[in-house]
């Protein structure tokens, strides 16, 4: 009887298929990459979940070129060519691009992955015949709509933020702003959304997804060319979000799951670090992207109300620095254009030699990336534990004896907290004019990237160091060991 029972019991098997484990490949990938992500947050883990996170994207696209590589009709040899060209474009950057060169390039990667997205939606829509099109659901039409639209405008924004950050003389730093200009945006915006409703409704008008990939390349330029350099940072981190969110709109349109989940990390961590930038400046988006932070400003006390600001020489402040028992440095943009990193760090250790304690002032939005001043201590390979947000070291100017400023401009203005006619009142600032002793080195009085001048240059406790950034602390570090 027990025999019987046995041999008539149902046995479990587990066949998976291709498509299972093309599915589990990308599942592993995607653990992959939130494992990056969550190692990103701290900077002793940082460099580990880079790689973690790329090892997760080798794993995804090696997963899909098998994929294809079992098609029969498509061939593999313009899918190798496309890999080289990229990788090697991507070591060469790699390679060549300086740290100080971060948020240029994060702006063309940024464009790359959104002139990406569009090529690949508007290729698979065109590749596809009238009678599929009529076939396809809604929602992948919307998606073919959405990607073109978003990944248009993410390219010719980043390239017009590329243009910015580099200095370019065709594009001014300063927002470019005309009449009309805020109404001529919600007209195309508005217009892109209403053409992609209308490709969902007849699929196979091509012409119309053309009209929204040139839409939405206008578009691109508009929303950017009018934001100052001020608000770089946010603009690249809204950049890094839409280019997501359009991977994430080809994704569906090619049924990829990995593309899918990539593209919704990247648009939802950009989405929150464009709020976290917004709130360190303490203006809303719509301020940032509309308000045009950085023209010629209004209001506000220029330079003849506030009186002279005083000049120091390298030995008066190298004099003062000796003496002190507490610095705080305070880097910025100015530091990244002379490359002072690595001179800053070597005028740090002459001054703890001397058994004083020294500390650096990160501000979230100082330079022209989120965590730009981060990246370039670090790469001088000056201790994390040094470097300390706005809210730890704030408390800790009134007790230092020196507050250094290399380069740093708009977030150390007094003026944020009184006056109300600046247009930075409100933003949070670091409180270096509370040090005992302000030196400030800078090229010269010129006005910071919201156009206004610093209240800070023209107080009692502060000295002024003009000349570049790398030279002067030079000079001060071998002042220093030479007393």
């Amino acid at each position: 009887m027990l025999n019987m029972i046995y041999a008539t019991e149902p046995t479990l098997t587990l066949a998976l298929t291709t498509k299972d484990w093309l599915g589990l490949t990308y599942l592993l990938a995607a653990m992959l990459f939130y494992l990056g992500l969550k190692m990103l947050s701290k900077v002793t883990t940082a460099r580990r979940g880079n790689l973690v996170s790329a090892l997760g994207m080798l794993v995804a696209i090696a997963a899909t070129f098998f994929q294809i590589s079992g098609g029969e009709s498509i061939s593999l040899i313009w899918i190798v060519i496309a890999i080289l060209i990229g990788g090697g474009g991507g070591l060469i950057l790699a390679v060549r691009v300086p740290m100080t060169g971060m948020p240029e390039m994060i702006a063309l990667l940024n464009g790359c992955g959104g002139i990406a997205s569009l090529l690949v939606a508007s290729g698979d829509y065109l590749r596809t015949s009238d009678a599929q099109l009529a076939g396809l659901p809604w929602n992948t039409l919307l998606a073919i709509g959405l990607a073109t639209l978003i990944g248009g405008l993410t390219f010719t924004g980043s390239l017009i933020a590329y243009a910015k950050l580099a200095g370019s003389k065709f594009i001014p730093d300063a927002p470019v702003q005309f009449a009309g200009q805020k109404v001529l945006i919600a007209v195309l915006g508005l217009g892109s959304l209403a053409l992609a409703g209308v490709l969902v409704a007849q699929p196979s008008a091509w012409y119309v997804l053309f009209l929204v990939a040139v839409l939405s390349l206008i578009l691109g330029v508009l929303l950017v060319i009018g934001i100052g350099g001020a608000d770089m940072p946010v603009v690249i981190a809204l950049l890094n979000s839409y280019s997501g969110i359009a991977a994430a709109m080809a994704g569906f349109v090619l049924d990829n799951s990995a593309l899918i989940i990539t593209g919704a990390l990247v648009g939802a961590s950009g989405i929150v670090l464009t709020k976290i930038m917004c709130k360190a400046m303490n203006r809303s988006l719509m301020n940032v992207l509309f308000g045009g932070v950085g023209g010629a400003v209004a209001g506000g006390k220029g330079s003849a109300d506030q009186g002279e600001a005083r000049s120091f020489t390298i030995e008066d402040a190298a004099i003062v620095l000796d003496a002190a028992r507490s610095v705080i440095i305070v880097p910025g943009y100015g530091m990244a254009v002379a490359q002072a990193q690595h001179a800053v760090k070597e005028l740090g250790q002459q001054l703890e030699s001397r058994s004083i304690d020294v500390k650096y002032a990160i501000h979230p939005v100082a330079g022209r990336m989120p965590g730009h001043m981060n990246v370039l201590l670090a790469e001088a390979d000056i201790p994390y534990e040094q470097l300390q947000d706005l809210e730890q070291i704030n408390p800790q100017f009134e007790q230092a004896d020196v507050a250094l400023v290399i380069g740093a401009n708009d977030v150390t203005n007094p003026a944020a907290r009184h006056d109300t006619a600046s247009p930075i009142y409100g933003m949070p600032i670091l409180d270096v004019d509370k040090a005992r002793t302000v030196f400030v080195i800078k090229r010269s009085m010129n006005p910071g990237f919201a156009g206004i001048q610093n209240e800070l240059y023209f107080k009692e406790n502060t000295g002024m160091i003009f000349g570049d950034a790398k030279k002067v602390v030079t000079e001060l570090s071998a002042e220093l060991s030479s007393s």
